[in-house]
């Protein structure tokens, strides 16, 4: 093993050593020849990163759910951004900010802002772009400048146009202070002897990365953002002799990279005014009574929306404001995305427990819950389910609840702005996977920690109460219906293949009807007349009865029609109303002998021997001993009471 550790470390030594480009100006000029792409400006930088990654148009015609949830949408799923779920639009949002700055458009003279709820995402989007500028190629820069700069502001502004036709390039852009006294003092004016670096970026060196995080107001200091005067340099050099200045400020260390304004509007506007010149003229000033100083970097800042509308409601911040790109990262509203989130924290983190099934997903709908907005037209948990892109079809009727006019309903309800952070959550799931007696957790050891921590929330009553009401009441319902399903499937040996034979003969027999035509026997070749006593026993489980029956045979055959149109597959779970029934009607079959044996403390053989089949079942499905003793428990406790 010592010496496999030794071999590491050599190695990484020696790649360490590997010379970087170190030469002249002209050697640099021979690289802009071959390579123009090396002076590409910051935003293009970036956004070349991002690029690079690759992207992925959500085709919705080929996946019938995401097209329920983005209708005729164009939605590109950057690879770059693929640990963030439930907000591609707001990252579509942002990769076209970097795209229209990349091509120098107004966005390239704008701080990107990203305004939203704790926990939403802000900090993180921000961490993954100075991640990427670490990884990115290294950039040239004229060696001992403290701006880090592109050795081309070394070509004076007379010859610049010549240059440009030769190298192929725009250059933009004058040397800092202290390049342009060197070159005077050291070089006589020689800016072909300049020598020119290689250099990285790097977060905690910083170098190309500034932060900048709140300043106490009554302690600001613009050094931290332009750098200061080395007083004990003040009596050797004049007070505007560059040689006094210390350019270690955020924007001197994120020229050619970034700077990161954290929580920015915690500070005092004063305090922000460098941002003006910074993005509009791209010049910052310098410490003392130096000139103007070239800047070329992105400006990232984030803050809460509270934070947001109090500098939005003071009009002197205009100036600020109208150099601002602000773009909201709402909360995960979709449940299937929001559960990725948390199964990915855990996979970070040093919890060994069996999480049992549903767990996490009865913990990622109380945060969706608390962040929609209340609708007229739909319970809670019904709206959950349309925005996660389930088909939903009002009881009774035919009629599909359509996902656009809930958004337009909740539109000036900033849904998603409010709610139940994503730390919440994980605090919540921490508390219960620390908690535990056993390795295992499940969906009702979570509830009772969702309650407890609920309870000390320090919120409102009426939110305390109607968040308490979704896990009280809402989710523990849905809970009940899933472990009703979960247990008539471990009970009903074959519960795919039954499902698909009601699912076949319905489809059959509801074409049959609405065609008019008759149906051939396959075992008689006896032609019969559609079943309606049959489909009537599917469509009641969902509460189509009626004249509603008609409407809903002819979507569910129009439907089937249109998915084999565009080479899809057919099975039970192609339609979400028909699956829903199905599933309805197969609970109903087993409902009273699951009832009995799970209820029962004492079984006869024959019981025992399908109970012990169906715990066997639900342990291949995802159950350990612990918590499948556990949820059957609850089961006789909650769904079949006497």
């Amino acid at each position: 093993m010592s010496l496999d550790i030794t071999r590491i470390i050599l190695k990484d030594r020696n790649e360490g050593k590997k010379e970087r480009f170190q030469g002249s100006f002209i050697d640099y000029i021979n690289i802009v020849k071959k390579s123009p792409e090396v002076t590409m400006l910051s935003h293009q930088r970036l956004y070349e990163i991002i690029k690079r990654h690759g992207a992925v148009t959500v085709n919705t015609d080929e996946n019938l759910r995401l097209r329920r949830i983005y209708g005729n949408d164009i939605i590109k799923k950057y690879n770059f951004f693929s640990d963030f779920y439930g907000i591609d639009r707001t990252i579509m949002k942002i990769v076209r900010y970097f795209h229209s700055a990349a091509m120098a458009g107004e966005e390239s003279r704008q701080v990107l802002y990203l305004v939203g709820p704790v926990g939403a995402g802000k900090s993180s989007i921000m961490e993954a772009l100075k991640r990427a500028l670490e990884e990115s190629d290294p950039i040239y820069a004229i060696k001992g400048c403290p701006m880090r700069e592109d050795p081309l502001h070394l070509i004076p502004k007379h010859l610049r146009k010549q240059f440009e036709e030769i190298l192929g390039v725009q250059i933009e852009g004058d040397l800092c202070p202290i390049c342009r006294y060197r070159l005077k003092n050291e070089f006589n004016g020689e800016f072909e002897r300049v020598p020119v670096e290689e250099l990285n970026f790097s977060i905690r060196s910083r170098k190309g990365i500034g932060v900048v995080p709140p300043v106490d107001p009554n302690n600001q200091d613009t050094s931290v953002l332009i750098g200061s005067v080395d007083i004990s340099k003040i009596d050797v050099y004049p007070e505007d002799d560059p040689r006094v200045f210390s350019l270690n400020g955020a924007f001197n260390v994120g020229n050619r990279g970034l700077v990161e304004f954290i929580e920015v509007f915690k500070n005092e506007t004063e305090y922000l005014h460098t941002m003006i010149t910074a993005t509009q003229e791209k010049s910052i000033p310098s410490p003392g009574k130096g000139s103007m100083i070239y800047f070329d970097g992105i400006i990232l800042a984030h803050s809460n929306e509270a934070e947001w509308n109090k500098f939005k409601s003071d009009h002197t911040n205009e100036a600020i404001l109208d150099r601002i790109v602000k773009i909201e990262i709402p909360y995960c509203l979709e449940l299937n995305e929001e559960i990725k989130i948390y199964e990915k924290i855990l996979k970070k983190s040093r919890f060994d427990a069996h999480i049992s099934p549903h767990t996490i997903k009865i913990a990622s709908m109380f945060a969706i819950l608390s962040r929609l907005a209340p609708s007229s037209k739909v319970d809670p948990i019904t709206k959950l389910k349309i925005y996660n892109g389930e088909e939903i079809v009002e009881k009774g009727m035919t009629k599909k609840v359509d996902i656009y006019e809930l958004r337009e309903e909740a539109a000036s309800k900033r849904e998603g702005m409010t709610g139940i952070s994503t730390r919440f959550i994980m605090k919540a799931i921490d508390m219960t996977l620390s908690e535990l007696e056993c390795d295992c957790i499940n969906p009702i050891s979570v509830m009772e920690t969702l309650v407890k921590a609920i309870k000390e929330l320090p919120i409102g009553d009426d939110d305390k109460s109607r968040y308490l009401a979704f896990v009280q009441d809402a989710i523990k319902r849905e809970y009940n219906s899933i472990l009703e399903k979960e247990i008539t499937k471990a009970f009903i040996h074959g519960y795919r293949e039954q499902a698909e034979s009601l699912f076949n003969n319905y489809l059959d027999h509801a074409e049959a009807y609405i065609n008019k035509t008759k149906i051939k026997d396959k075992n008689t070749g006896e032609e019969l007349e559609p079943d309606e006593k049959f489909l009537k026993s599917i469509e009641e489980q969902i509460g189509i009865t009626g004249t509603a029956a008609k409407g809903f045979r002819a979507d569910v055959t129009a439907y089937m029609f249109s998915v084999l149109r565009n080479g899809g597959m057919l099975d039970y779970n192609s339609y979400e109303p028909l699956k829903e029934a199905i599933e309805a009607k197969l609970t109903a079959s087993v409902r009273e002998i699951s009832r009995i044996i799970t209820l029962s403390k004492v079984r006869d053989n024959e019981q025992k021997t399908k109970y012990n089949a169906m715990v066997e079942e639900m342990k291949k499905n995802g159950y350990c001993d612990h918590c499948c003793n556990v949820v059957l428990k609850y089961a006789a406790n909650n769904l079949w009471k006497d």
